[in-house]
């Protein structure tokens, strides 16, 4: 064709072109560095669909996969290019390659079938009979996404009772993510999973690894529990990893009484002297009041943190709300969520309480019944794994007003209003192994609403008032092995109706009728100021969390020196010596008790308070 018919021929393509269209892009013979990059996104899976047909209808075919008298007709190349382990059969001098038949041993005629309709369709419909023979067959013939399907599957199946024989078939078939999966399942569920029967076909070593996970969630009893069982279940072979595996259980969280009743005396552990050491230390260091020394070799208990799984949660309990009407609420805040949960209400309503607690449970002591004028003796204890309150062991006297701490496994309670509306300056001491109560050496001067803080050994009552409601000046101080008070006056001291927290190595006074907070030190005998609250506060409630003061409601003194209830929920920082707001409590709340409880969060589901 001449030049001149090419130009017109050119030129009468661009005067077909839409009007606006440029005609200087659609030259055909027109240099340009832009261009059009055409995308058929249909391309692939019509190719595929054409492949699939041309099998199903045995065109082009040219060679039989087989499972036992199976057959199935593919085409080499579409295999080869499918995976690794069919290219090298069919692109190297093995005799496959030339085989009109392939046999694939260990693989059965209807995984065979999904294999290939994968190949062919990049489907396949993964069900739990056919998961784990497909899994396989997807590892030996090299599809690492079709394995990684199988792995996500599992890991929907995933159940306490599975979770072990999973982490099995994982490291089988080196599925990292279903490992972790089915690992962070045992963790989390461990009581459920200790009960299968999988946790007693273990190694030493794989039940040393769990056992010794920080993120185990599960009380140290039932970690001891799971140990005992896995040990009884070979005795003679297992009974040499005893000590090692024993070492894992964190004694200093085991409720006193089960420490007592099941693992101090366990024939067992007595059968072996090193278990025996261990056992001899943690009397000493963790449930004996007289001694904190450790044996020679042996790490302080004490140096064990707990488990990641123990969570801090503040509790609220009853005192007088809005109108002043004494409430049976008990509230949860979860800091992690910064939510208000409702928890089992309070059998009675009890007029100034006294509450601790103590092997993560709340022990609610004493307090005067509304609608009746005695005190009483009365002893309520909490779990927050049942969100159930049961009758504990009643004290020896009935009081209300008192104060109340914990120390080891002892809870001590403090003076107090008795029967004959007298201020009272006896001491008594519930332990909770033997679930008896004791009296104790009476303080040197009965006061009213001290406030109340153990560390080091001793007990240490600030302040308070007489029964002419004068403010005490006095740190009186109870050393609590000895069973022996002495007296200290100060004129630091003028709190009433004050809680005291210990913060790191110092005890913190927080307000009661002031503003200002005291921290003191117990080795130097002196006290620190530190941030002032906002307002000046009384009968409010003051607990720790991760090393964070949280005072709770109360009630404020404006400043026209009138009293009004406060619902003011307030975070305060030793680091930095400031004071942030939390937002709100759920309603306005005075004489109640603040406390945190560590315990592990169960998977229970209770109302939120709106």
């Amino acid at each position: 064709m001449c030049s001149k018919s090419r130009s017109c021929h050119s030129l009468t393509l661009q005067d077909d072109l839409p009007l606006g269209t440029s005609p200087r892009l659609c030259r055909m013979d027109t240099e340009s560095s832009e261009g059009l990059l055409f995308k058929d996104h249909d391309f692939s899976s019509d190719l595929l669909r054409q492949l699939n047909d041309l099998r199903q209808n045995r065109i082009l075919t040219d060679v039989s996969i087989c499972a036992g008298s199976w057959e199935v007709p593919c085409h080499r190349n579409v295999l080869a290019s499918s995976s690794p382990y069919f290219r090298a059969m069919f692109c190297s001098n093995f005799r496959e390659s030339r085989e009109a038949k392939v046999q694939l041993k260990g693989v059965d005629a209807s995984t065979l079938e999904r294999i290939v309709l994968y190949v062919y369709t990049g489907e396949v419909h993964i069900t739990v009979e056919s998961v784990l023979p497909l899994m396989e067959a997807a590892s030996m013939l090299q599809y690492p996404k079709l394995l990684e399907a199988c792995s996500s599957f599992l890991q929907s199946q995933l159940t306490p009772s599975n979770c072990l024989g999973m982490t099995r078939l994982s490291e089988i078939f080196s599925c990292e993510t279903l490992r972790k999966k089915a690992r962070e399942v045992a963790l989390t569920y461990f009581p459920e999973v200790a009960a299968s029967a999988d946790l007693k076909e273990l190694c030493a070593l794989e039940l040393r690894d769990y056992l010794g996970d920080d993120g185990l969630c599960g009380e140290e009893e039932k970690v001891f529990e799971a140990l005992m069982v896995w040990i009884k279940h070979d005795l003679q072979t297992r009974k040499r990893y005893m000590q090692d595996l024993f070492k894992q259980v964190r004694l200093q969280y085991v409720h006193p009484a089960f420490f007592h009743h099941f693992i101090a005396n366990d024939a067992l552990l007595q059968s072996s002297p090193p278990c025996q050491t261990i056992l001899e230390t943690a009397k000493r260091q963790v449930f004996s009041l007289y001694s904190t020394a450790s044996s020679a070799g042996l790490q302080p208990l004490w140096h064990v943190p707990p488990r990641n799984s123990y969570q801090d949660f503040l509790i609220l309990l009853g005192g007088r709300k809005d109108n002043q009407q004494t409430t049976r609420d008990v509230l949860l805040y979860d800091g992690q969520t910064s939510r208000w949960q409702s928890l089992a209400k309070l059998p009675a309503r009890l007029y100034k309480a006294s509450a601790v607690s103590l092997h993560r449970s709340i022990y609610m002591l004493g307090g005067m019944a509304v609608g009746k004028s005695v005190p009483s003796a009365k002893v309520y204890v909490f779990s927050l794994k049942l969100n159930q309150w049961r009758p504990g062991q009643p004290m020896l006297a009935a009081r209300y007003s008192h104060r109340s701490a914990a120390h080891k496994n002892f809870i001590f309670s403090i003076g107090g209003i008795g029967e004959g509306h007298e201020v009272m300056g006896s001491v008594e001491r519930y332990d909770s192994v033997g679930n008896v109560w004791e009296r104790m050496a009476s303080m040197p001067v009965g006061v009213l609403h001290p406030a109340v803080a153990v560390k080091d050994q001793r007990l240490y009552l600030f302040g308070g008032e007489d029964i002419m409601q004068n403010p005490v000046r006095l740190i009186q101080v109870y050393h609590i092995s000895r069973n022996t008070w002495f007296k200290m006056e100060t004129r630091m001291i003028k709190n009433v109706c004050a809680p005291a927290v210990v913060l790191g190595e110092r005890i913190v006074i927080v307000g009661g009728y002031t503003r200002r907070i005291l921290a003191y030190d117990p080795q130097s005998n002196k006290f620190v100021k530190c941030a002032d609250m906002k307002d000046r506060r009384m009968h409010h409630g003051a607990t720790v969390m991760g090393n964070k003061l949280y005072v709770t409601g109360g009630r404020r003194l404006t400043t026209d020196c009138s009293i009004e209830d406060s619902a003011s929920f307030d975070c305060y920082d030793p680091e930095t010596d400031t004071w942030t707001s939390q937002g709100q409590l759920p309603h306005k709340l005075f004489d109640h008790a603040c406390l945190t409880l560590q315990c592990i969060p169960h998977h229970s589901t209770v109302p939120w308070v709106p």
